[in-house]
């Protein structure tokens, strides 16, 4: 049976939020053999519900297609509206139950007055942080960070980032590669690096005129091999220090965060897709030995390589 998706809509949503679950987890690219979701929408009051790009979108199906969820997902909401009693029950009922709940966006706002995130750290869109935070003193507001994921309760940040997270989300539960095949076909990142606070990472390209992505693709054609940042910084022409601040803010992380994180998704990949034993893996992602990897791996990831493969390896 698929994993049954339940999306909220409201009055006044935006279609491109109320799209997003749909783009991701009923994308084409999942569909073979077997498409492992099965998205449907729901709202308080169905019917036709005015959006805010000047047109309607039919709904047919009230909150009570909640009870049926595996996951429950409010892509957006509206900060002049208060979520309603039933609205907020239909959240609770969800969660006590075992159900996922995502709140994309604005979407955390429904997740807060429900209580589900009381002592916890969640993402919502950088201009409403302030004011999640001021409305709902229980939780802890990251402006910065694309998503967070508790497991149970998952929030991300605004408008793009809610792609990043559904998508992270996909990986979370299917593994690197459909995760990367649904990003092929919506012409993204299959994994974005840094925080909000970059907004949208500059495209790489191998110009002159952009030497910080010339040296990303440098990297990334040689993490089978030790890089120090010497080295990496004079491929560029820049000094040690320069490189470092121009890394960091191009990226939102220093490089050899961003070098330990792309060795390890390189290690996913080959964990899922080939049959190389741990020693090869690491060897092919530039950790000196299987230990480094496996501790590097356990932290990051909460599993070991092995345990990794057995889970997601095609």
């Amino acid at each position: 049976m698929p994993h049954e998706i339940v999306v909220i809509a409201f009055p006044g949503i935006s279609p491109f939020h109320l799209s997003v679950p749909s783009l991701v987890f009923a994308n084409t690219a999942l569909q073979v053999p077997d498409p492992p979701y099965r998205v449907t929408v729901c709202a308080q009051a169905p019917g036709s519900l005015p959006t805010d790009a000047g047109y309607d979108v039919c709904v047919d199906r009230d909150l009570g297609l909640t009870a049926l969820a595996d996951t429950v997902v409010v892509p957006s909401w509206d900060l002049d509206r208060s979520p309603s009693p039933e609205l907020i029950d239909s959240l609770r009922l969800a969660h006590d139950r075992g159900a996922r709940i995502i709140g994309l966006c604005l979407g955390a706002f429904p997740l807060a007055a429900a209580g589900l995130v009381d002592g916890r750290r969640i993402a919502t869109h950088w201009r409403a942080a302030d004011t999640l935070q001021a409305r709902y003193p229980a939780v802890t507001v990251d402006a910065e960070v694309l998503w967070v994921d508790h497991g149970d309760v998952v929030t991300s940040a605004g408008v793009a980032a809610a792609l990043d997270c559904c998508l992270h989300v996909v990986r979370s539960d299917l593994g690197a590669i459909p995760a990367t095949a649904v990003a092929r076909r919506l012409v993204l990142a299959p994994h974005r690096d840094g925080s909000q606070a970059q907004f949208i990472p500059t495209p790489v390209t191998t110009t002159a005129a952009d030497p910080i992505s010339t040296a990303i693709v440098w990297a990334l054609e040689r993490l089978d091999q030790i890089l120090d940042l010497d080295t990496w910084s004079q491929q560029v022409s820049m000094s040690r220090r320069t490189f470092t601040r121009q890394f960091r803010d191009h990226t939102g992380t220093s490089p050899q965060q961003w070098l330990l994180h792309q060795r390890l998704l390189r290690a996913k990949l080959l964990l899922e897709s080939t049959n190389h034993t741990i020693e090869r893996v690491a060897s092919c992602v530039g950790f000196a030995t299987a230990t480094s990897l496996r501790q590097h791996f356990s932290t990051h990831y909460g599993t070991t390589p092995a345990r990794h493969r057995a889970s997601f390896a095609v």
